[in-house]
């Protein structure tokens, strides 16, 4: 199958222009990063979970996906996942120091480099090799009881919950991995999730990702296979997000939100009418705002670590 926005001739792989792109929203510059982009969204579907709420939905045409990371959560995920971890001694600071370095080079030198880009990305969740995904899952309950329940925003979650009350399915799009995205699912009692997929073999991670990191263009090729695979109407779906990196999943859908949105996305829905809901304030918002803006600009797991072992006091 030809993912949704590529077509074959020639012998290789062409790009066409995707519907629903923003005027301003860059397409990737390179076929192959476009090619990694939806076998990465491709990679998601085929993780993706629905769990027990809602199995027979009252709506089937319609459902909302909710962006993660300071939309329905206050802070990053991986985050609260990559300290989680390394208390647990699950990885090294010396792992985390040689991600991190990566990252950085990354931030510095490869944004158009499709090399540095897969190296990049390949760091990002490289300090889970030779862990089992059940040894993943297990702590990610742990991690999100003491780190995460505590920091859902409830206007967020109260939106889900009318979504649900609807009789509309409810699905996480994060660029979070996908074990932890199902847990903040499972949790909040929502449909199910896509996430960021880890390569694993008999249940162990090999350090390497399936395509690349659920984000930006990625999650709207997500969303579009599994509208496709649902039998969504994506004009009556809705989508939130604090982030402008989203703005292709916001545009593939009949109705976009803003949640705490940074500066980018409020003019833009501003310019096009759509909702905002700010849940910050003074202060805390500026903050909030920085993270995501870091996170989003290519922070992933291992720098995640770096701040929470270099930025934080450990708590007790």
């Amino acid at each position: 199958m030809v993912p949704q926005g590529l077509s074959r001739g020639g012998g290789t792989t062409q790009v066409r222009p995707r519907p629903g792109y923003p005027s301003g929203v860059p397409a990737p510059r390179r076929v192959d990063l476009q090619r990694r982009s939806s076998m990465s969204g491709e990679a998601a579907l085929s993780s993706a979970e629905v769990e027990d709420a809602l199995a027979v939905p009252l709506d089937p045409q319609a459902a909302a996906f909710f962006d993660v990371d300071n939309t329905l959560m206050q802070g990053a995920s991986i985050f609260y996942l990559a300290r989680g971890l390394y208390r647990r001694r699950f990885f090294t600071s010396r792992e985390i120091a040689a991600a991190a370095w990566k990252q950085a080079k990354f931030r510095l030198v490869g944004v158009e480099d499709p090399g540095h880009v897969a190296d990049a990305e390949a760091s990002a969740l490289a300090f889970i090799q030779g862990h089992t995904v059940l040894e993943l899952e297990q702590l990610g309950e742990e991690i999100f009881d003491e780190a995460m329940a505590g920091r859902i925003w409830p206007g967020t979650r109260a939106l889900a919950q009318l979504h649900l009350d609807q009789g509309q399915r409810v699905w996480l799009v994060t660029a979070a991995p996908i074990e932890i995205a199902r847990i903040i699912a499972r949790r909040l009692g929502l449909t199910g999730a896509l996430g960021t997929v880890a390569e694993h073999v008999d249940g162990v991670y090999t350090g390497r990702l399936v395509g690349s990191m659920l984000h930006g263009p990625a999650k709207a090729e997500a969303v579009t296979a599994l509208a496709a695979r649902e039998g969504l109407d994506l004009t009556r779906c809705s989508a939130y997000s604090d982030s402008a990196n989203d703005l292709p999943m916001l545009s593939v859908v009949g109705h976009a939100f803003a949640i705490n949105p940074d500066a980018r996305l409020r003019a833009h829905a501003r310019a096009n009418g759509w909702r905002v809901y700010d849940y910050r304030t003074g202060r805390k918002a500026a903050r909030a705002g920085l993270v995501a803006g870091t996170v989003a600009g290519g922070v992933t797991g291992a720098v995640a670590a770096a701040v929470a072992l270099r930025g934080r006091p450990r708590q007790g």
